[in-house]
């Protein structure tokens, strides 16, 4: 009984950490669309088409400064500064599930 009260409490502090992709996204949605479904600003790639492991090199890139697709490295720069490691990550996840 111990056991799956304690493994109860870790699972919801998990859960309490744990970077919310849909939650990131708001913050997607008004260039990218709600679905992740238009070209941003008439520019970028359609992002609810991209693979996870895409999305994520490039906002890592966007980051990091060291990316400027379509012109859009200093904007994204400023929309990803704040985002930690496990955030991108569940956006990245996040993202190519909108459909």
């Amino acid at each position: 009984m111990k056991k799956a009260i304690l493994a109860l409490m870790f699972a919801g502090a998990a859960s309490l950490v744990m970077a919310d992709g849909a939650a990131l996204f708001k913050k997607c949605a008004g260039c990218h669309g709600a679905k992740g479904e238009k070209h941003a600003l008439g520019k970028s790639a359609v992002i609810n088409q991209l693979d996870a492991a895409t999305i994520e090199k490039d906002l890592k890139g966007y980051k990091a400064g060291t990316l400027n697709k379509h012109g859009m490295g200093m904007l994204m720069k400023g929309q990803v500064a704040s985002m930690s490691d496990a955030d991108i990550k569940a956006l990245a996840t996040y993202i190519p599930t909108l459909k």
